[in-house]
């Protein structure tokens, strides 16, 4: 174990703080929102703008236990990018692809099914404004660079760094963190993105920086909340 005292401290608060604190806080946030936001029109301004809010907060701690610890710098974090930008630019590319790719085949899928359309995981953060889907479309960015931050890059260097852990071992516990804290979004919702992690874990050790995992990350989080198809029915059922 070779972290500082400080560094190692906060970085335990920051854990316990993942596991036990914020996935309550955001159950009992989206709980809310669920319950309020027919006779709120202002809340889901309120409760993206506060899960935003802490996210941004959780990537500082993230970076500022890099400053304190003499044995962690950003290329440990995955923040380092050193690959050429031809390189970088082709995975980008790719990675866009495949996922346009998923998302007209979810939506051909979706017109063709006669079936009604089950309740989303997080169905609550549908926006159903032009003004929601911009406070929606800032959320999935944010989601995307802190959580791959926090998650991806922390977690696995203080597993590693701190407590020798093996990369693997390191890997599986982040991501065990990282399904805690979507609580919210109940079982099904947890087993979607225990795959989506699991998926960005295994982009992170293959590219060996974290510009891909959150890049497809932001946008796994833009199809499944901002872009994802609504049948008019429902749209007209909210707009009365």
């Amino acid at each position: 174990m070779s972290f500082t005292p400080l560094a190692l401290g906060l970085s335990a608060v920051l854990v316990v703080y993942l596991v036990a604190v914020s996935p309550l806080i955001g159950k009992r946030t989206y709980d809310r929102l669920g319950r309020t936001r027919d006779q709120d029109p202002t809340i889901y301004r309120r409760m993206i703008m506060l899960w935003s809010a802490e996210l941004w907060a959780l990537a500082g701690v993230a970076l500022l236990i890099v400053a304190i610890e003499p044995s962690l710098d950003l290329a440990d974090l995955g923040l380092e990018f050193s690959r050429p930008p031809s390189t970088t630019l082709g995975m980008v590319v790719g990675a866009v692809l495949f996922l346009t790719v998923i998302l007209f085949a979810r939506r051909w899928a979706s017109s063709r099914s006669a079936t009604p359309r089950k309740q989303l995981a997080a169905e609550h953060l549908l926006p159903r404004t032009k003004a929601e889907r911009w406070y929606a479309a800032g959320l999935s960015v944010t989601a995307g660079i802190t959580e791959e931050i926090v998650f991806r890059g922390l977690l696995i260097a203080v597993g590693t760094e701190a407590f020798g852990l093996s990369r693997e071992v390191a890997a599986a516990l982040a991501l065990a963190v990282f399904v805690a804290g979507h609580l919210y979004q109940g079982w099904f919702g947890m087993l979607a993105v225990s795959v989506a992690g699991l998926s960005l874990t295994f982009v992170y050790f293959r590219t060996g920086d974290l510009l891909v995992p959150i890049l497809v990350h932001a946008m796994i989080d833009l199809f499944a909340i901002v872009f994802t198809q609504r049948k008019r029915t429902e749209l007209v059922r909210e707009a009365a």
